[in-house]
């Protein structure tokens, strides 16, 4: 009997995490042919949410939780708990009943096929804010354009997969992750089913607009050098249009004589060029500060206390 594993970030959820369970166990029980797991990832919740972890726990074999010392976000929540699993499947699904657990029997049925992986797609964004969801899209189209992986708009982490790209998953063993580029990277046979948004069931999205901004950020500079490329390119075009009006001005003064200097123009000359070098510093600095993190070789999470017997820490 083949055994599946739900692998549960949360953080903050516990005014879900029971509805999430009770929804999730509806679904297993009547499954036939599969053994299925929980393992919740307490991502440092400052509400109620470990305690009732702990209780669903006791009260029900098989379900391990793992809490970490100190919130690392959700990557990390999701990357310890594909480390902890050693079930042939893993799915991974938000508590917040955002991805329907009625799909795990769909997945099942994708991975019986011989597909690596079923992933879900948002079919519509349906209750997002506007402006969000413009500038999720305009990221998506984005990011497809100038980064070596595809990632489908609307492509989430919801998604089940086999042992052999857990495994490869797990392998990428980055501090600064971005799981969405990290399953199109890793490439596998892959099944994409769509399902419609669903509104959370109760409580408050953690991601604010900044938050997904810079989540935004970490996604292009992690699988794409092309804001360096645009540097080089901005480098070349500026000095080429500085060489062009040094000809200008020496053909003007030899016709027409000296001109009268224009502070005007001057200043915003030196306005354009210093804004171009700030900016390409700024860009340089991401790279730089992603290279400052990674070989500092700290821990993608820390465990400060779970129920698995020999959990897998990230100490290295």
């Amino acid at each position: 009997m083949k055994k599946v594993d739900l692998i549960v970030p949360c953080y903050n959820e516990g005014e879900v995490v029971n509805m999430f369970f009770d929804a999730a166990k509806k679904v297993t029980d009547r499954i036939n042919g599969y053994e299925f797991g929980f393992i919740f990832v307490d991502d440092g919740s400052i509400d109620n949410t470990l305690e009732l972890l702990k209780a669903i726990a006791d009260k029900n074999n098989c379900v391990k939780y793992i809490s970490f010392s100190r919130n690392f976000g959700k990557e990390s929540g999701m990357y310890a708990g594909l480390k902890n699993t050693k079930a042939d499947y893993a799915v991974i699904l938000d508590a917040d009943l955002q991805h329907p657990p009625e799909l795990i029997e769909q997945m099942l049925k994708a991975m019986e096929e011989g597909y690596d992986c079923c992933a879900a797609n948002r079919a519509t964004r349906d209750g997002d804010p506007a402006l969000r969801t413009f500038f999720t899209r305009c990221f998506y189209r984005f990011v497809n354009k100038i980064s070596e992986v595809d990632m489908p708009d609307g492509a989430g982490d919801f998604r089940m997969m086999n042992r052999a790209m857990i495994n490869a998953v797990i392998a990428m063993s980055e501090v600064q992750r971005f799981s969405k580029g990290i399953f199109s990277w890793v490439g596998f046979k892959t099944k994409w089913i769509d399902f419609e948004n669903v509104e959370r069931a109760a409580g408050q999205t953690k991601w604010s607009f900044w938050k997904l901004f810079k989540y935004a950020l970490d996604g292009i500079t992690a699988f794409s050098t092309f804001p360096l490329r645009i540097v080089s390119y901005l480098g070349v075009l500026v000095s080429g249009s500085a060489f062009i009006y040094l000809v200008y001005i020496i053909i003007k003064t030899l016709i027409a004589g000296k001109d009268v200097p224009g502070y005007a123009s001057t200043i915003t000359l030196m306005l354009f060029i210093g804004g171009i070098i700030i900016m390409s510093c700024g860009i340089l600095g991401e790279y730089v500060s992603k290279i400052y993190m990674e070989v500092k070789n700290r821990p993608v999470y820390i465990i400060g206390s779970t129920n698995i017997e020999e959990p897998e820490n990230d100490y290295r």
